[in-house]
């Protein structure tokens, strides 16, 4: 019971957490992203000509769902004596705002209806909003620095959390066509693209699709690339859970073992009047083997209870928490995956009672007259 439980139950945090992750990662950068084929590797992209050709293209594909344009550009943000270096990502109406209102823990987004209010909206991190000592409403003024230095002022609409310290002390979010004004775009330029695909398993073949759409002087990235170290750290965690499932087996096996074992010399006499009366070694096997498919089963039974049972609780509940600043969110994740469930039962169940036909043995071993004797 405890081994399958605690096998059901590391199958799904382990899964739960990589899909939270790569979803908060994915959610705030997209995919992939498009930009200028060049050697500039800076916070600021390179002006790149709308090509809505290309998107047409990469929409037909249903790999591919969405297809936004963007901008990034490095500030300053000075407010209450206090000074902070951002990354200003800027985004058109057309930007998919499904993550930042999931995310979203105070105020609204920006309202792009009134093109000129929202030149002045900002939406900024609640890392970055610890550090200021700002809130929804508030008043800054965020500096650009160029060839002359250009100051603007913002209207903090928003607080976003998405748990990712990379992404929450470095980005804030504003109108992407302020970004165009600030470095004389023309009306035509943006910044890149990001592109989010149906299905973040098929990334590589939607990115070797995208690549043979693009022009000639843009490239694309995935968000693999972007943040290897965290993809890297999600991956070696499917080794952890191998090492969770083999020491829970090897514990199954043997609190059967012990089990069994104990079966067979409490029935030590009944083993000897069943040869006396003619009963084989194999028949005689049978019996205690189906007695263990009886108690494998029902430790089985139970076993699943515990499991899924903890786990919806803690699914709907969230009683379980985490240090967001160690694991990217402040619960631990449930995804269960009724295939993986139902490979761990049949998997447990075969290995115990294969391993199980050893022990069994022991009843050939017994002769009637020793048997009597023993009793």
């Amino acid at each position: 019971m405890l081994g399958l439980g605690v096998m059901i139950l590391s199958v799904a945090i382990v899964k739960g957490f990589k899909q939270e992750i790569r979803e908060k990662v994915r959610g705030f950068s997209g995919d992939m992203q498009i930009v200028k084929f060049d050697l500039n590797n800076s916070f600021e992209n390179s002006a790149i000509q709308a090509a809505p050709d290309f998107v047409k293209k990469a929409l037909a594909n249903p790999l591919i769902t969405k297809v936004m344009p963007y901008a990034t550009k490095p500030g300053i943000i000075k407010a209450n004596n206090e000074i902070e270096g951002v990354e200003l990502k800027g985004v058109d109406k057309n930007y998919d705002w499904l993550f930042i209102k999931k995310n979203l823990a105070k105020g609204k987004l920006i309202d792009f209806t009134d093109t000129v209010k929202s030149k002045k909206q900002l939406l900024i991190s609640q890392l970055t909003a610890n550090r200021l000592k700002l809130k929804v409403g508030d008043k800054i003024v965020m500096y650009f620095v160029q060839e002359s230095i250009r100051r603007r002022p913002f209207t903090i609409t928003g607080i976003f959390s998405t748990g990712i310290d990379d992404v929450d002390k470095t980005y804030v979010i504003g109108d992407m066509s302020l970004i165009s004004r600030l470095n004389n775009w023309n009306a035509d330029e943006i910044g890149g693209y990001e592109v989010k695909v149906a299905d973040f398993d098929r990334l590589n073949e939607a990115s070797k699709a995208v690549d043979d759409l693009l022009p000639g002087k843009l490239k694309s990235y995935t968000v693999v690339d972007n943040f290897p170290t965290i993809f890297t750290w999600l991956a070696l965690l499917d080794g952890n859970t191998g090492v969770v499932l083999v020491l829970m087996i090897i514990v199954a096996v043997i609190n059967m073992i012990s089990a069994l074992l104990i079966m067979i010399l409490e029935r030590t006499s009944m083993i000897g009047m069943l040869k006396a009366m003619g009963s084989t070694n194999w028949l005689l096997q049978k019996v205690f083997l189906y007695n263990a498919f009886y108690l494998i089963s029902f430790g089985l039974l139970l076993g699943n209870v515990f499991g899924i049972g903890l786990g919806l609780i803690q699914y709907h509940s969230r009683f379980l928490k985490l240090d967001q600043a160690s694991y990217y969110m402040n619960f631990v994740p449930i995804q269960f995956n009724w295939t993986d469930i139902v490979l761990l039962n049949i998997g447990t169940l075969l290995i115990c009672l294969v391993v199980m036909t050893g022990p069994s043995m022991l009843v050939t071993r017994i002769t009637p007259l020793k048997a009597i004797r023993f009793k």
